[in-house]
This record gives C-alpha cells, sequence and structure tokens, in this order.
C-alpha cells in the first residue's frame, strides 16, 4: 500500500513537471533574430578571470584635483572643491582580437571654503592603458560630480566602459586613471 502511494505521487510530480507553461524565454530560446545575435556574441566573447584581467592603479600625483576660487592657488581658504580618487576595480570581456575592459573608480568630493554647494563641475579623469612603456591606450573623459548642496562631502563613482586592447593583455600591461589638467586627447 505504501509503495503504491509513492508511486503515485511520484507519477503525478513527473507529470506536474511536464506542464505547457514554460516560455520560450524562460528557457533561455528566443524566436527574434536579436537572441540569435545574443547568442553569437556570447560565443564569440568570454569573460576573464579577474587575475587575468590586468590591474587599476590610480598614478602618482593625479588622484588629488583642487578648484580654488580667485586668489591664491595655495589658500585653503580659497579652496572651492576638492576632489579625490580611492577605490578601483574593472570587468575584462575577450573576443576574437582584443580584450575590453571596464574600469569603475570611487571616488569623492569635498567643498572647501570658498565653495559653493548645488551645482555640478565637469573633472577630467585619465583612463591609460601600458604594456610596459608602450601606450596601448589613453583617454580623458569629462566626468560631471554633483557639488552637495550642504556645502559638504559627497561620493561618486566613475565608469569607463569600452576600454579596449589590441591583442588582449601582456603580462605587463597596467591601467593607470587618474586626474589630467592637460589639454583634452582622444584615445589612440
Amino acid at each position: 500500500m505504501t509503495i503504491r502511494r509513492f508511486l503515485g505521487i511520484s507519477l503525478l510530480a513527473v507529470v506536474a513537471g511536464c506542464n505547457q507553461t514554460d516560455k520560450p524565454a524562460d528557457l533561455g530560446v528566443t524566436s527574434d533574430p536579436s537572441g540569435v545575435q545574443a547568442a553569437h556574441q556570447q560565443q564569440t566573447q568570454t569573460a576573464v578571470v579577474q587575475g587575468s584581467c590586468p590591474q587599476v592603479y590610480l598614478r602618482d600625483g593625479t588622484a588629488v584635483l583642487q578648484r580654488h576660487g580667485k586668489g591664491a592657488k595655495d589658500d585653503p581658504q580659497n579652496l572651492a572643491y576638492q576632489v579625490t580618487l580611492a577605490d578601483t576595480t574593472r570587468q575584462c570581456v575577450l573576443n576574437e582580437n582584443q580584450l575590453v575592459m571596464t574600469v569603475m573608480v570611487q571616488g569623492r568630493i569635498v567643498t572647501g571654503p570658498a565653495g559653493a554647494g548645488g551645482n555640478s563641475v565637469n573633472v577630467p579623469i585619465r583612463v591609460s592603458v601600458l604594456d610596459g612603456s608602450t601606450s596601448l591606450y589613453s583617454e580623458v573623459v569629462q566626468h560631471p560630480v554633483a557639488i552637495p548642496a550642504d556645502g559638504g562631502a559627497a561620493q561618486f563613482v566613475f565608469t569607463k566602459t569600452g576600454v579596449a586592447i589590441p591583442g588582449g593583455s601582456g603580462g605587463f600591461t597596467k591601467v593607470y586613471v587618474g586626474f589630467d589638467d592637460g589639454a583634452v586627447r582622444k584615445k589612440k
């Protein structure tokens, strides 16, 4: 009698598992052509293990940006705001001919004695990739940062997608991020 109940319950479980309410999207199958492209793209792009993805470094002397009001630039009472870069992370995807990175950096802005809160400023952040002494990529991005209305401090996250490294990365490839007050240059 116990065996019959067990078989009956097992049969009901199997039948319940074969219902027709499954949607093709739930199974990862789509009838639309863009789904085919996405599947092909996933096959041609492989996520890279974090250890194989080049490390991101803050370049010495470029992790702090200070802007002063009119007057002496060395006067701390004349500081409008200070922006600093701190923690970094990255993600890499390898396709047929290059390694493509997404670089992220956490930053912080602090209003100075001569600053006014409630507006936004653009800060020049350079992302560069070097393999030894050879430059593989370099671009300056004008990143908008909101100055807190209360005149205090606020955090932000800078994200740069599409950092392409031709042919992947070698053992000496490093990514540098920092503020750049120089002329804005386009990526190589």
